[in-house]
């Protein structure tokens, strides 16, 4: 699948999208971010549900390949800086920032090892690499109805239920 058809879908669901984002608990979210410090990238920024768990002094530049889901990101941190950008041909110099993060986005990505090999990239060699990413259940029953459901929802959003 490619991008521009996975941007088009996430286009199109960007006005529903806060929805789903709440099938992540915020203490979640509080957890992976309050102690990150410095310059971080937040790769699939969508929505920005995690903006406001970032520490107050944190320099934080948010990508996502959705302009319409930039555009409801920008209304949750004015201080922010937004950039439509896609994941595998990020343009940042090497060593960056001293974090990544993503949450929920490796589901979307088509290739997901050039995903993280790009992430690696642009963190510094010391710096952090944080994710809060869902997966395939190792319950049969639940691994097998995430199988049955992931083809209807792979078509519709782009993203991988079992990954």
């Amino acid at each position: 699948m490619t991008n521009q058809i996975i941007k088009k879908r996430y286009d199109k669901i960007s006005s529903v999208f806060g929805l789903m984002d709440h099938m992540i608990r915020s203490s979640w979210r509080e957890d992976l971010l309050e102690s990150l410090q410095g310059i971080i990238l937040e790769v699939g920024v969508g929505t920005g549900a995690n903006l406001p768990y970032y520490p107050p002094n944190a320099n934080i530049t948010g990508i996502d390949f959705s302009p319409k889901m930039l555009s409801k990101a920008i209304n949750k941190n004015s201080k922010i800086v937004l950039r439509g950008m896609d994941v595998q041909l990020m343009d940042f110099p090497d060593n960056t920032f001293d974090a990544v993060v993503s949450t929920c986005v490796f589901c979307s990505i088509p290739d997901p090892v050039m995903g993280f090999e790009k992430n690696r990239r642009v963190v510094q060699p010391e710096g952090k690499f944080v994710l809060l990413e869902h997966m395939r259940s190792e319950n049969p029953v639940v691994g097998k109805t995430l199988d049955i459901v992931n083809l209807p929802t792979l078509r519709m959003m782009g993203a991988n239920l079992n990954r």
